[in-house]
């Protein structure tokens, strides 16, 4: 009869530590960029960016001071982070140099002249306040146009200053601006 009376203050006890309200979610969403570089790009397809496992998770990662990923089950992402970048960027780079990128699948009759593929190695909010970004974008020309292919390697920071997942967020969204002006200027 003991253990039946434990039940519901187990359950009771189940029920405090999934508190819906302590648990915060922050949106990759860099403000729209102004035009401010020329169009290269013309009609581009933007293929779903590659993250790495602890960027691409749903809990927001950061890095402590002993060199170790840790997360908290209460701060996650607000979209899948992979689904996040890739359209926070192909409406950055839209928007810098009035390219019309989409993300895939191309939902246009006419195709697109190119396709971009970007793998960020490294995103990874540091010990040292600053968030490292790091990977390779490509921008290849699509159908029988041979022409124009393009690797370049990125390696940049970005502020951070703490390790709040607010300001994590914040800087990642300044990261995905960040990319998306080198992607449009294709440097």
């Amino acid at each position: 009869m003991k253990a039946l009376s434990l039940i519901p203050l187990c359950l009771l006890g189940l029920a405090a530590c999934s508190d819906p309200e302590k648990i915060a979610r922050y949106p990759i969403d860099p403000p729209t960029a102004e035009k401010a570089l020329p169009n290269r790009l013309g009609r581009a397809e933007l293929r779903e960016v590659s993250l790495p496992d602890y960027a691409g998770g749903q809990e927001i990662a950061f890095q402590t001071a002993d060199g170790a990923l840790r997360s908290n089950p209460d701060n996650l992402w607000a979209d899948d982070p992979a689904r996040s970048v890739t359209l926070a960027l192909a409406r950055q780079i839209s928007s810098l140099s009035g390219a019309t990128v989409i993300s895939e699948p191309w939902p246009l009759a006419d195709p697109p002249s190119r396709k971009i593929e970007v793998r960020i190695e490294q995103m990874l909010p540091g010990a040292d306040g600053l968030l490292h970004v790091a990977g390779v974008y490509f921008v290849s020309a699509n159908g029988y146009e041979r022409s124009g292919d393009t690797v370049r390697r990125f390696d940049f920071t970005v502020p951070i200053g703490s390790q709040e997942p607010q300001a994590i967020a914040k800087a990642n969204s300044a990261a995905v601006t960040q990319l998306a002006r080198q992607i449009a200027q294709l440097r």
